[in-house]
Order: C-alpha cells, then structure tokens, then sequence
C-alpha cells in the first residue's frame, strides 16, 4: 500500500515530511499517527490505514508535491518483537545500564511531539525529550515546550546538527541556518524561506500584480466605544466570560457596511462578478511563522460575545499552529488590525480573491475641531484597500464613512447585555 501526500486544500501544492513517528522498517497498528506534515496553512498528521510493516520513502525535513509516495506499508498482521530479542548478538547490558540502552533504541525512544513542538524545541536548544508532554498519550505539544523554555533564549545562529538514528532527521527543520560571510568578509547568516513564508510572499505578490489595488482612509472618533467598554465591561465580562474587546464592534460595522454596498463582499471569477450573500469575516492574525487570516463564519449571526470568543479560539489555534483548512478556506472580506503591534497608518493588502480589506490602527490622543472648539479625543485612522475593478472611487470612500459612522456612533450595534 502506499502512503501519499493527501489533497489537503485547493491552493496547497506541496507539504513537508516534518516527522516520522515510526522509524522505517517498523510495525504499524491501523490508525496510528505514522507521520507529520507541515504547509503553509496546516498541519496534517497521517495515519496508517492497515497494519503491517512501514517502508519510508521520503525522510522527515524533505517538501514534496501533493500526490508524492513518501512511504509503503506492507500489509499484514505484523507483531513488535520485545526489546531483549531485537539485539541477540550483543551481550546483554548490565540492569544498572538499562535506560541508556533503551535511549538508544532508535525512535521509539523518543517522545511523541508535535512538529511545531520539535521546531520550537530546536531553537530553543531544549531537548524534547526534557519536555513533559500534556497532549493525548503524554504527547508533546507547542505550549509544553514554550512553558519549559520560558528562561531560555532562541539560538539564532546556531546550524542543526546532523541527525543520529536515535533521533532520525525528525528534527530536521523547513527553516535551516548557515553561517556565511558577505562580499567585503563580514559575517551574515543565510537562512531558507520557510514553506508558509514563500506563500505569504506568492500572495501578496499575486495581490499586487492581480488586482487593480488602491488604499483610502478615514478617521474615527472612538470616543463611544471606549465608553461603552469602559460603562459594560464589567457586567459583560461576567455574563459571558470574556472581556468586550475593539475588533467585535469592527466586524459588526464591517458587516452593516458590507449590506450597504454589496461589490466590496464580492469577489471577481473570470468575467462574472460573485456576490456572496453570507458574511464570512477573515481577521489577520499574526504568528510566530507569518501572518496567517482564520475565518469567523456567518459573523453576521455571532453575538459581539461569540465574535470575540471565536477570535480568541483562532488567535490561539493559530499561534499553536493547530489550525485546520476549514479554519481558513474562503473569506468574503477581511479585517486587520495593525493597531496591536503599534502602527499609526498602512495600506493592508487584499487577500485574494477578496475584493476588500480593512484596516485598524492604533488610538491616539488627538486635538480635533468639535461645535466650534477644539477637543481632545481618541482618534484611530482607518484605511480600505479594495479592488478598483470591480469598486468605484465612490463606492470605497461610502463604505468607509459607514463604518466611521457606526463607530462613532454604535448605539445600532446591539451588545446583547
């Protein structure tokens, strides 16, 4: 039987073997986990579809196109012979000896992890097998290796050793590092793309190139929403058990706006304008590995309450790399907010084959012109790129002002107290 790179996604083409949980030549129970893969939207672990014996193919650190035999499995009901019998030649060791012998033994000595796990772990400098695993079956998982090296610092320079048969290329990285020196002699470090790097930059550059992508912005008074947080935060948080955060009150006005004008939660296909008549709201979410946009399905039904609670449930999908495709296929339109990390102003980038994307910045007290006076007031600029062929001047500019609108004034949005 052979075991192939599975269809994983519409736009993936290739995966990385990121580990093999058995070594080659192993027997394999029906339905264990015999393999890890890695892509630029999720990870995917195969699991072997019969019992017999597994031949590997492909080894752990290797990116191959979808459809690629990476191993055999050759069927039948195979039994693990015990330890003490798999080395009769040898004499036996002394009891005192017996863990180092069973370090030893090849992969079955070493804990079951996560590839994220494993990459982490490896720049880090923190052995897995150091890591006390809280996944199923003690399984080491991203979180268990962040809470075991919170005091240890990332080797940024340092070059992966080469891997021995106690530990087979499953520490082998998508990402490698080499030491180098540029033309006039100094030192640099060369490193590879990472496979969800590569196709964060075929994205963007496809935005570019592909679409007729231009920026406008505005400027929101956010002077009632921070009230209105500040008023119900308390007796929201204890009514639904998380904080009213600022992207619940963005994705709602997104919505209003997106039911005003319709072309900017369309897409083109070929000659055809597609209108969706469903709001599924991507938000940007930044990772460790790249910027990666989970989907809040029908958002136009959450609650501000289950907005924010399924944007937390992503974020932290996201940051532990457990996202699955469904998490991240389709999207009519996308908000970011770049206003986290500290920016002022941008021009986001459409995610294709989106039409519209918006942008949120940081607040800043600002003095502004209010009856006649100048006031202070927490001011956040806002900015829409959107596709020009398929959204007027107008259109972009009204849409916009809607959502500038709803902000300053949310008394329409309803908070479901």
């Amino acid at each position: 039987m052979e075991i192939k790179i599975p269809e994983i996604g519409e736009s993936i083409l290739e995966a990385l073997v990121a580990n093999w949980h058995k070594e080659d030549g192993a027997a394999v129970a029906k339905d264990d986990i015999i393999c890890d893969l890695e892509t630029d939207k999720v990870n995917v672990e195969l699991t072997a579809e019969a019992s017999g014996t597994l031949h590997i193919t492909v080894p752990a650190g290797q990116t191959v196109p979808i459809g690629t035999v990476i191993a055999t499995l050759e069927e039948g009901a195979v039994v693990q012979p015990p330890a003490s019998s798999q080395k009769t030649a040898e004499p036996p060791a002394p009891a005192a000896a017996a863990p180092a012998a069973t370090s030893t033994a090849g992969q079955a000595a070493q804990p079951p992890a996560n590839p994220a796990a494993r990459q982490q772990a490896a720049e880090r400098g923190v052995k897995v097998q150091d890591v006390a695993g809280s996944g199923r079956g003690g399984r080491v998982i991203l979180e268990d290796v962040l809470a075991h090296g919170k005091d240890s610092a990332p080797q940024k320079h340092a070059v992966a050793a080469p891997a021995t048969k106690a530990e087979p290329a499953a520490v082998a990285q998508p990402q490698t590092e080499e030491a180098a020196t540029a033309v006039d002699g100094r030192p640099i470090t060369r490193q590879s793309m990472t496979p969800i790097r590569q196709r964060i930059a075929a994205r963007l550059l496809q935005a570019r190139q592909q679409t007729a992508m231009l920026t406008t912005f505005n400027e929101a008074d956010m002077t009632w929403v921070k009230k209105l947080r500040s008023r119900h935060q308390e007796h929201f948080t204890a009514k639904h058990g998380i904080k009213l955060g600022m992207m619940s009150f963005f994705v709602k006005a997104s919505i209003e706006a997106l039911k005003a004008f319709p072309a900017v939660n369309a897409r083109i296909e070929g000659t055809d304008v597609v209108y969706h008549h469903y709001y599924d709201i991507g938000i940007a979410v930044g990772t460790d590995r790249g910027l990666v946009v989970p989907v809040l399905r029908d958002a136009d039904r959450l609650t501000f309450a289950e907005i924010e609670q399924q944007i937390v449930d992503l974020a932290t999908k996201a940051n532990a790399r457990k996202l699955t495709l469904a998490d991240l296929e389709g999207g009519t339109f996308t908000v970011s907010n770049g206003g986290i990390y500290g920016s002022l102003l941008s021009t986001p980038i459409i995610n294709p084959p989106q039409c519209g994307v918006l942008g949120m910045h940081s607040i800043q007290d600002r003095p502004v012109v209010r009856d006649g006076e100048i006031v202070i007031r927490p001011i956040m600029n806002l900015a829409l790129s959107y596709d020009h062929r398929l959204i007027d001047g107008r259109e972009a500019v009204g849409f916009l002002k809607l959502i500038k609108d709803y902000i300053e004034d949310p008394s329409e949005l309803f908070l479901e107290l």
